[in-house]
């Protein structure tokens, strides 16, 4: 592995534009894969692309930007840090994936077949509402049934194709021994086709054909707008397995091999270069060095590490080469234990019943048990078969199945959408009915509240010298707090024997007089000043040190945010695995009153569960690895658009701009939502009302069937988009 360089800001203006999906291409077994989680148009595709294709070791290299990867084949032997550092030269933050680990997902094929079975559906239900018309104006004998038996050569095949969504769904409910809504839409179209056939047969007066395709055609339009708000959706448990390092270096014999991960085993001595990440968890044996870990416990600064350090995987080697000792490898490593942390929280959040669910299980049998009422009452009654299953037939049918199918999907949608324009991206199918019930909102703080980015303060108010000593040293070290110092205004000092010390700073000659800048020990400080606030020294000399301070700032909206939600009767608190003094400082500038520091990954799902235990539904805000099983454990969860994948995998919603202060209309804009759906079940429930005991009295014709459910449907996707964002 080779250094990865500090990448550059990506001059890139097609980035301002929407994201446009690319085709994953095919994957060969020699293929490197990496990470690209900050690519977001063709401009950054080319960037990448002709980066990795201008490496001599490489033959071809492919960029997908919904999945945001690259696929890249080798033409000789190359390891994944090496092309991590190049693209890091163009300003393309890459990391390794294991593509073992990654499963692909047959989301876009889904849609695209939902997509092919609605627009099949409503053409299908176009032609034979034609057909119908033409008999319902009074149509008799043979050209009645000719029209009769054009539908069915029409219908029945359509149903057989748009219709397997519902009979699959309705088949794996009754095996597994429960009712959803896909087994009353079953029974109705299959009923309504088999009685409709039966009458074509007979030269029977009415069929149900027309009913039964177009109910098909509202039912799939629904299906399709459910499927599109949670098309993102991805398991986050998968990508932090694909996060781990793919392939490490092991010392044999003193000699560094490379290996896969996969071989390294308890006891081996692991290299591990500048810019890597750690694969294994384990003790350092030599060299010195700053690790970052940000991803694991949100700390901002990067902590030393030396022999006898502890280490985890998933942490960065930011200076400096160590040879660390292998002490957990594979399922047994931190990182592991987190994803496996995800995995089990996600699947207690997937115990949530959404509210179509709640209205199915009444629905469902009080659907069949009318009509099987309807069929018993009207065979004593008339002793016939054919009308008393007729009677059956047109109950199924007419009881709204339409309308409770798109009670959900239609609100949604429209919430969706009118979120998105406020920069909200909704994931989740049930994430605004989740939203709707939170009374408790709980943030991270790196990357979340603050920006995550250390900023030099006071930079004026130092003396000129040190201004431009610091400049110079700053470029001899891609230490975070070196990196903000040079982007700070300014000549640089002219310096000579330039040179980092791994765990310390980085020191020159100025003049002929020995400089340095980092920690407060190394630079001659005795007794370090402690405060809120990040800091560096910068020795000239013999002369006194100087501090340069830096602070993490709040992004823009956060104190509004914060007072926002407390004015809507929501508990705000924080946790963070920062340390006690920025966490209060935080905390004070935002406006909240309860903050926790020092906390790991699990000890902020133990929060959330502690909290959720109180009868709390949790908002989790967060943007780091740290924060994944805690936003997957949560009520509900979002994080911003420049969280890790991770992180943002794990979330139900996505904030794609900077602006915190959306989060209170979202909330809002939610709890509208829930009423909206509440108010389209009670308008299925009064419909019903009124259409049941037609159909019972054997006045539903097909006429009356179709201009019914036509009606109920129309109707509920109107109101799903009165007044959504109030």
């Amino acid at each position: 592995m080779t250094a990865v360089p500090d990448p550059r800001p990506m001059a890139c203006p097609g980035c301002a534009a929407a994201p446009v999906s690319v085709a994953a291409p095919e994957v060969r077994r020699d293929d490197i894969l990496l990470s690209l989680p900050e690519i977001h148009c063709h401009n950054c595709i080319r960037s990448a692309e002709a980066a990795l294709i201008a490496h001599p070791d490489v033959a071809d290299a492919r960029v997908n930007l919904t999945l945001k990867r690259a696929y890249v084949t080798p033409s000789a032997s190359v390891e994944a840090g090496t092309l991590v550092a190049t693209l890091a030269e163009v300003g393309v933050v890459a990391h390794p994936l294991d593509r073992t680990a990654l499963q692909s997902t047959a989301t876009e094929a889904a849609g695209r077949m939902l997509l092919m079975r609605l627009a099949v559906a409503g053409f299908a239900a176009m032609n034979v509402m034609l057909l119908s018309v033409a008999v319902w104006s009074g149509a008799t004998d043979a050209t009645r049934d000719m029209f009769h038996w054009i539908s069915a050569a029409i219908a029945l095949p359509a149903v057989a194709f748009c219709g397997q969504p519902f009979f699959a769904g309705a088949w794996r409910a009754l095996r597994a021994g429960r009712l959803s809504m896909d087994v009353p839409i079953a029974l109705a179209v299959l009923l309504a086709l088999a009685t409709s056939l039966w009458e074509t047969i007979l030269s029977g007066h009415h069929a149900y054909f027309d009913a039964a395709i177009t109910l098909c055609f509202f039912l799939l339009a629904g299906r399709y707008l459910e499927h599109r708000t949670r098309a993102a959706a991805r398991s986050a448990a998968e990508e932090l397995t694909a996060l781990e390092v793919p392939r490490v270096t092991r010392i044999v014999g003193g000699v560094p091999v490379e290996v896969p991960a996969s071989d390294v085993s308890v006891g081996d001595l692991i290299l591990v270069r500048a810019g890597g990440r750690i694969a294994v968890d384990g003790v350092v044996e030599e060299g010195q060095a700053e690790l970052d870990r940000s991803m694991l416990t949100g700390e901002t600064m990067p902590v030393p590490a030396g022999p006898g350090t502890t280490v985890a995987a998933g942490e960065t080697v930011l200076s400096g080469p160590l040879r660390v000792r292998a002490t957990a490898v594979g399922r047994d490593t931190a990182l592991h234990r987190l994803a496996d942390l995800v995995a089990v929280a996600e699947a207690g959040r997937a115990r949530y019943t959404p509210l179509a669910d709640k209205a199915a299980a009444l629905y469902a049998p009080g659907v069949h048990i009318l009509a099987a009422l309807a069929w018993v009452g009207w065979m004593l009654w008339s002793g016939d078969m054919r009308v008393a299953l007729n009677i059956a037939a047109a109950v199924l049918i007419i009881t709204c199945p339409c309308a409770l199918g798109l009670a959900v999907p239609a609100v949604t949608t429209a919430a969706s959408g009118a979120l998105f324009r406020r920069g909200v991206l909704i994931k989740s199918a049930t994430a605004l009915e989740r939203v709707a019930t939170v009374d408790t909102v709980v943030f991270d703080k790196t990357g979340t509240l603050t920006e995550g980015v250390p900023q030099v303060i006071g930079w004026e108010d130092l003396h000129p010298e040190v201004r431009q000593v610091a400049l110079a040293l700053a470029q001899g070290s891609a230490h975070p707090l070196a990196v903000a110092i040079a982007a700070q205004a300014g000549e640089a000092a002219q310096v000579t024997d330039l040179r980092e010390v791994p765990g310390f700073g980085t020191e020159a000659l100025w003049r002929g007089i020995p400089v340095r800048m980092g920690r407060a020990g190394w630079a001659g400080v005795a007794d370090a000043v402690t405060d809120t606030h990040l800091g560096t020294w910068v020795a000239v000399g013999d002369s006194p040190a100087t501090r340069i301070r830096f602070a993490d700032t709040l992004r823009p909206g956060v104190r509004d945010m914060v007072a926002g939600l407390k004015a809507a009767g929501l508990r705000v608190l924080m946790i963070s695995g920062d340390r006690d003094a920025p966490v209060a400082a935080t905390a004070r500038a935002a406006g909240i009153d309860v903050a926790h520091a020092n906390c790991l990954p699990e000890d902020k799902v133990a929060h959330i569960a502690a909290l959720q235990a109180q009868g709390c539904n949790v908002l989790m805000v967060g943007d780091g690895l740290n924060d994944t099983g805690a936003l997957a454990a949560a009520h509900v969860s979002l994080s911003p658009a420049s969280a890790l994948d991770a992180a943002r995998v794990a979330s139900d919603m996505v904030l794609l701009g900077a602006q915190m202060d959306v989060l209170p209309d979202v909330l809002r804009c939610a709890r509208t939502a829930r009423q909206r759906i509440a108010e389209n079940f009670r308008i299925a429930t009064v419909y019903n009302v009124i259409a049941v005991p037609l159909a019972i009295a054997g006045m539903a014709t097909p006429l009356i069937a179709a201009l019914a459910m036509s009606a109920s449907s129309i109707t509920v996707s109107l109101n799903a988009l009165r007044g959504i964002w109030r």
